[in-house]
């Protein structure tokens, strides 16, 4: 007996709600959708300004020529708007009192990526969308070859960095190398290598112990590469054009000089002659000659090698 009360309840609510709906369309149906009665709200948090109110009041004027309510295709409206590169999710409905509302939620990029001489913006959930003529969104530059299955772990990293006050303030870039990964720098020239987009919290925490214990103490253009990538370890490249490295490069080539190597020289021509004998030849009888000739013919000196 209940749950038939219920299902009369319901069903009396319904069929009120339709009365209204339908009252209310045949009384602003044939009215006007005026400037004033199109209300137009962005809802990102953070602004951006892809599109603009005049490009949303365009575009309802455009899909409804007579203006009027009644000639008006909410789902294709809603349909176009969404179909923006620029827009994340458009919802649109009217009031009872006939006025059109727009609430429309742009992307927020998270980097801009550039990769063959084109460019294009990643937002949040890894979705690309064409940069804007008029107007250019401040992100993290990202340059070379990134597949799109990385895209919310590099969304993740920039996240983080600018979330960051120490990484805010030492990465301006990200760049990719075959399969490594590169953080720039806006201190010097060198780069800060990850390798891939794991332990990203790790790897930047390594950098930072790096340069609170060493790298404050250092001229920032001596180094052109440091690797946090490895396990356990930060490993540093010299600058090769920074002049205070001239000595410690010269000191690691005289050490790869020092090395053993094998150099053979030819015997001159007097170093194959035997050593003149000073002492008296000995009486030598005609049968016994040919013995000693051979015998002196075999312990002939051998050319020398000498090992520098």
């Amino acid at each position: 007996m209940k749950n038939k009360y219920r299902i009369l309840k319901i069903a009396i609510t319904v069929i009120i709600l339709g009365f209204l709906l339908s009252f209310s369309l045949k009384k602003f149906g044939g009215q006007k959708i005026t400037d004033n009665k199109i209300s137009v709200k962005m809802n990102e948090k953070t602004p951006v300004y892809f599109i603009d109110e005049k490009d949303i009041r365009e575009i309802v004027n455009k899909e409804n020529p007579s203006r009027k309510v009644g000639d008006l295709n909410i789902p294709e409206l809603e349909k176009k708007i969404n179909a923006l590169p620029a827009v994340d999710s458009a919802n649109v409905y009217i009031n009872l009192n006939g006025k059109l509302n727009l609430d429309i939620k742009q992307r927020v990029p998270v980097f801009r990526l550039n990769y063959k001489g084109k460019d294009f913006y990643v937002d949040e959930k890894g979705i690309e969308f064409p940069i804007s003529r008029t107007y250019s969104h401040p992100c993290m530059l990202v340059t070379g070859d990134v597949k799109k299955e990385e895209y919310e772990k590099l969304a993740d990293l920039v996240d983080k960095i600018d979330k960051d006050d120490f990484s805010k303030k030492y990465f301006i870039g990200i760049s990719k190398y075959k399969d490594s990964y590169n953080l720039l720098t806006s201190e010097g020239n060198y780069r800060v290598e990850i390798g891939d987009l794991d332990n990203i919290e790790l790897k930047v925490k390594g950098f930072k112990t790096f340069v609170e214990k060493y790298l404050v103490f250092q001229d920032p253009q001596k180094y052109n590469m440091v690797s946090v990538k490895y396990q356990n370890q930060i490993v540093t490249t010299l600058n090769p054009y920074f002049k205070e490295n001239d000595s410690i490069l010269k000191a690691g080539h005289k050490d790869l000089a020092k090395t053993p190597v094998a150099v053979v020289k030819k015997a001159s021509s007097t170093s194959l002659k035997p050593k003149e004998n000073t002492k008296p030849k000995a009486v030598v009888k005609p049968k016994e000659k040919k013995k000693t000739q051979e015998k002196k013919t075999a312990t002939k000196p051998k050319a020398k090698i000498k090992i520098e």
